[in-house]
């Protein structure tokens, strides 16, 4: 789903909560078209206070997401460490057994007749 048009349907679902909870809340009758002083009085301040608390849970969500954030990209650093030690020590181990594999070989001279006898 595209970024934007989720954002947007996350909107809307919170105003609709929001919408539902503030006029649960706050209207006890309809028997007017429009709210009354009470009614008015208590939206607003339904609204104001859940925007208040949603936009102080933003600011945790924000430090904590931060955080775990800032302890993955170390993670991920430390673990591109530990492989880049463990090629480097695959290749030091590698250079070892060739430098040994090269000393214990024999080499045998080849006769001088033999060497001439070669085809060219």
């Amino acid at each position: 789903m595209d970024p934007n048009l989720r954002n947007l349907k996350d909107f809307l679902t919170l105003y609709n909560k929001v919408t539902e909870l503030c006029f649960s809340r706050c209207v006890d009758n309809l028997n007017q078209r429009e709210l009354g002083g009470q009614e008015d009085v208590c939206v607003d301040r339904c609204v104001t206070k859940f925007a208040r608390f949603n936009q102080n849970m933003m600011k945790v969500y924000v430090d904590v997401q931060t955080t775990i954030n800032a302890k993955r990209m170390e993670e991920v650093e430390e673990n591109a460490r530990k492989a880049e030690q463990q090629q480097r020590e695959e290749r030091q181990r590698e250079e070892q057994r060739l430098k040994e594999a090269g000393s214990t070989s024999v080499l045998t001279p080849v006769p001088a007749n033999a060497a001439g006898n070669l085809p060219m």
